[in-house]
């Protein structure tokens, strides 16, 4: 079974072996039915420790209260982030893997540090030529993936609630675009809204119906 408590374990390995900058990567949004995928690179201070570094989990683990008061410590601390978006229509052109990559690759883009060592949450990034390493299930693992979990799940919220504004009525800012019933009733009754995936069951199916 695997920890899901995330250690240093993977990043102090590398550490040994001379690697300085260790970006975790991780996404938020591949499931949902509306809205963008949202991935984020996390380099932590590894020489530092501060105290918050010990309560970092998988995002999925924490309640929003706790994702948001890790997200402000990273931010208050200094944390060197990148976070990339790519929205529901390339979700639809490319697909959700490619999507996903690419967020990731804009992620590490935005990273303000050259990485020399890259965590990756389950895919490899090919196109990126840094020596890597996936980690099925790596929010439960290293703690520089879960920080990036952390970080891509509330910037993804965030983008949502702000989204529920311009599309009300589906509860956007409820379950995240996420498939609950009360979503698919409203999108059975509504419709789709300008940002459903429409490549994503059943939002093909409520297409057909308007």
């Amino acid at each position: 079974m695997v920890n899901r408590i995330p250690t240093l374990i993977e990043e102090e390995g590398l550490r040994a072996q001379g690697y300085r900058f260790i970006a975790g990567i991780d996404e938020a949004g591949r499931g949902p039915l509306a809205g963008p995928v949202v991935a984020s690179a996390v380099i932590l201070p590894l020489e530092e420790r501060p105290a918050w570094l010990s309560r970092v989990r998988d995002s999925k683990l924490l309640t929003q209260t706790q994702r948001e008061f890790l997200f402000d410590c990273m931010v208050c601390d200094g944390v060197v982030f990148g976070v990339g978006v790519v929205s529901h229509e390339a979700i639809d052109k490319h697909g959700i893997i490619a999507a996903t990559k690419l967020a990731m690759r804009y992620a590490t883009q935005q990273l303000l540090i050259q990485p020399d060592y890259l965590l990756i949450d389950a895919v490899r990034l090919t196109e990126i030529k840094l020596p890597q390493k996936s980690i099925i299930k790596g929010e439960s693992i290293s703690i520089s993936i879960a920080a990036a979990s952390i970080i891509a799940k509330v910037t993804r919220d965030r983008l949502m609630e702000r989204l529920d504004g311009l599309y009300p009525g589906y509860g956007l800012a409820q379950h995240k675009g996420y498939g609950t019933p009360g979503h698919i009733e409203a999108l059975l009754r509504l419709g789709p809204c300008p940002i459903h995936r429409r490549s994503f069951e059943p939002v093909k199916d409520a297409r057909v119906r308007f």
